[in-house]
């Protein structure tokens, strides 16, 4: 996949992995899947030992022309078929009884799904990567504001109190967990495929299995108990962790997006020259990297969708399932990166406002405290008749445009339970944070234990 491709390639994608999965990517690795067949064959003693030098000098993408691979494959069915024959030909030259032995028992999508099981090692740990940098980035804000107070919000209106700590610690808990599955995923990817034309290996007579356990070691992956060739799932799960964690950046990205909003004001990416700004108004400070997060997380559930898809395969080797996976599985990986990284580079640049978020606390007159009330009134006169009471008390509130403190302490049905003094202290945000510092605290033991 070309840098090049699209202008805005390097914004929405990763700009470090576009080039792991370009067509010259692509060609290394199943020439790597070659070299390392016809050593593993060597070393069983399937083929002469005098071919591997000739195989490996040969297999080297900068020795072949891309265009005409990519020209031959449209012919062809896959770009494995012309790889091969291009391969043979360039061995050939250097010694003909070598070139006998390429591709020995193996099938074309033995080496492309093999080639891809190697891109995904060399590309999908740079997703985690930029998961654990947000996921650090997040439990950084959740130390530091651990104790400043906010309005929690439900269904976008204000509800209860929380900390922006505990917002923080929300988000690393989540990319935490989204990253272990990924890894999880990926590690279940890791497998060799090896089948022949079938899935029996027959043409390497009974050596079939300790040529894949050779090849498979050469290559560091696991041997399948069965090729699987038309069974899908290694390659959908990775895929769904993928949709997860993008999903989970994009979450993440839609709080701050919410937060950076001119009427609420709470937080805001870090502001550079040239960055987040408007072409036509001087005064903007758009959230670009939430922007990218959100793209990744809208993009994500329609690859993973199509890959969940191509899962239906027929018989031993599929028709069109598996051509699908080409470009849809390289381009998730791509996404999830993009959205990943701009979820960190959000959470490092974030700028966070605590004037702002108590100013907000405040606006609704202490409304948002009314659960608080109830509660503390409920302990004399029972949960339903307290609820009643102090959502009547919120209407008069609103109607009237006073503080509810001030209606409460005019209500006799309140003020037999509790005094102004009393309803003051309850209508603090900063005592009624329940459990939100245990969970911080907790959350962050886990993020230490993790890294």
């Amino acid at each position: 996949m070309s840098a090049d491709r699209r202008l805005h390639a390097r914004l929405l994608g990763d700009p470090d992995l576009l080039d792991r999965f370009d067509g010259r990517a692509q060609l290394q690795a199943m020439l790597d899947v070659e070299a390392a067949l016809a050593e593993a064959e060597a070393e069983v003693g399937v083929v002469p030992a005098s071919c591997v030098a000739p195989i490996r000098a040969a297999a080297d993408a900068d020795l072949y022309d891309l265009a005409r691979l990519a020209k031959d494959a449209v012919e062809a069915g896959n770009p494995a078929i012309p790889m091969v024959r291009h391969l043979t030909r360039r061995v050939a030259a250097a010694d003909p009884d070598a070139a006998r032995y390429v591709h020995w028992g193996a099938t074309s999508q033995d080496v492309m799904d093999t080639g891809l099981v190697l891109q995904l090692r060399a590309a999908v740990p740079a997703v985690a990567g930029r998961l654990r940098r947000a996921g650090r980035a997040a439990a950084g804000l959740a130390r530091r504001h651990a104790g400043d107070t906010m309005p929690g919000r439900t269904w976008l209106q204000q509800a209860t109190p929380i900390t922006f700590g505990l917002k923080a610690a929300g988000w690393a808990d989540a990319l935490g967990r989204t990253r272990r599955q990924v890894e999880a995923a990926l590690d279940g990817t890791l497998v060799l495929q090896l089948g022949g034309a079938a899935g029996t290996l027959a043409a390497l007579g009974a050596r079939g299995l300790a040529v894949t356990d050779a090849l498979a070691a050469r290559l560091d992956l696991r041997a399948a108990a069965t090729p699987w060739h038309a069974h899908r799932d290694r390659f959908a799960n990775l895929a769904c962790a993928l949709g997860v964690a993008t999903g989970a950046a994009g979450k993440i990205a839609r709080d701050l997006s919410l937060l950076a909003q001119t009427e609420v004001g709470e937080a805001a990416e870090g502001a550079t020259a040239g960055r987040g700004g408007s072409s036509t108004m001087p005064q903007k400070r758009n959230p670009v990297s939430a922007s990218v997060a959100l793209a990744a997380a809208g993009r994500a559930p329609g690859l993973v969708a199509t890959i969940l898809g191509a899962m239906v395969q027929e018989h031993e080797r599929g028709l069109g399932g598996w051509q699908v996976e080409w470009d849809v599985l390289p381009e998730l990986v791509l996404v999830a990166a993009g959205g990943a990284r701009a979820a960190a580079d959000a959470l490092e640049s974030l700028s966070v406002d605590p004037d702002r978020m108590r100013a907000n606390l405040v606006a609704s007159g202490g409304a948002l405290l009314a659960e608080a009330v109830a509660m503390a009134l409920a302990e004399s006169v029972g949960k339903h008749e307290a609820h009643a009471c102090v959502a009547a008390a919120c209407r008069r509130a609103t109607e009237e445009e006073r503080p509810l403190l001030d209606v409460l302490a005019e209500d006799p049905a309140v003020s037999r339970q509790l005094d102004r003094a009393e309803l003051e202290k309850t209508l603090s945000p900063d005592n009624y944070l329940g459990a939100s510092r245990e969970f911080i605290e907790r959350t962050l033991a886990e993020v230490d234990d993790d890294a």
